[in-house]
């Protein structure tokens, strides 16, 4: 399952949670685990990908 991060607006924590694509896609709201606020923004994160052929 991709990791998704996320800051939240009322606490100013940040964490990550791990979710399915079609449960992220589904527009289901996040909710901060400290707090339990929805006022969360997601943090623009990079990811990798690694094959076997040769660029």
């Amino acid at each position: 399952m991709p990791a998704y991060d996320y800051d939240c607006k009322d606490c100013n924590i940040s964490f990550t949670i791990y979710v399915s694509i079609q449960e992220h896609d589904s527009g289901a709201k996040i909710k901060c685990p400290h707090c339990g606020s929805d006022n969360v923004i997601k943090k623009i994160s990079g990811f990798f990908a690694k094959t076997t052929r040769k660029s």
